[in-house]
């Protein structure tokens, strides 16, 4: 999943402005790159973040959607919380929602029951403005599996259908480095919940910390070798920044992990 932020103020520095072309330069890199969705979002996550109007979040996303859909077969995914956002997303060409608030808003389950499509619930621990003043859990992979396990039934029986359902541990999200290290460490124990796991490691702090890069845009070999061992340790889809290197970690991976024949 290639990572497409219409944010001035993206931690990773990799923002661009909500210029179709612009971003349709960026989608086009990425397709050829070999990603395998394309992830859009245009209200920023990153700690101590504030939030956008609706109204320009839905300026930032929905004509770059359109201008993608219509011009690629690579799946669109939008990166929202607001349930009028992913439904304009939905109505503009994209097919799936990806939502740090794992569909918590009033109206997110209809829309995604409504519409059928794919979505993604991700583990978040407060929000993003207070997420990382002092994260604490009995046991992050335990607690983690148990909030989406719960947010997995409550989607079901709002009208979502199983199969639609992906579920992020959120590295980053209301966690220390030792809690994403450990979340990456246990992620089989993710995989229990009986749905695709989506692993967000790309560019992290967590990576900065333990490799001393404060800066982003640095941190591509620490984002390679958590990619590597998410997939390792069963992850179904990586969200990545640097698409080109990382298609080929996830393919070197999944050869080591799932066998690998050679093309004739």
């Amino acid at each position: 999943m290639g990572i497409i932020n219409t944010t001035p103020d993206s931690f990773s520095g990799d923002g661009v402005e909500a210029d179709v072309s612009v971003v349709m330069a960026k989608a086009r890199a990425f397709v050829q790159a070999g990603a395998d969705m394309l992830d859009i979002g245009g209200q920023s996550t990153r700690p101590g973040s504030e939030e956008v109007s609706a109204e320009e979040e839905l300026r930032r996303t929905i004509a770059p959607i359109r201008a993608m859909a219509s011009e690629f077969d690579v799946p669109v995914s939008i990166d929202t919380s607001r349930p009028r956002v992913a439904l304009a997303a939905v109505e503009a060409g994209a097919c799936f929602i990806n939502d740090i608030y794992a569909l918590r808003r009033d109206g997110m389950i209809q829309v995604a029951a409504d519409t059928g499509v794919g979505v993604c619930l991700m583990h978040m621990q407060g929000e993003p403005r207070t997420m990382q003043q002092q994260p604490c859990y009995r046991d992050v992979v335990c607690d983690v599996r148990d909030f989406l396990q719960q947010r997995i039934a409550a989607v079901v029986d709002g009208g979502v259908a199983e199969s639609q359902i992906m579920a992020d541990p959120g590295l980053g999200f209301g966690k220390t480095v030792e809690h994403n290290l450990e979340l990456i460490r246990r992620l089989r124990e993710l995989t229990e919940l009986g749905r695709p796991v989506l692993v967000g490691p790309s560019r992290k702090s967590t990576i900065g910390t333990v490799l001393n890069q404060p800066d982003p845009q640095q941190r591509l070999w620490g984002t390679a070798a958590m990619c590597a061992i998410a997939i390792a340790n069963g992850a179904a889809m990586i969200r990545v920044h640097d698409v080109e290197q990382m298609v080929q970690v996830a393919r070197m991976s999944d050869a080591v992990v799932y066998g690998w024949q050679a093309q004739e």
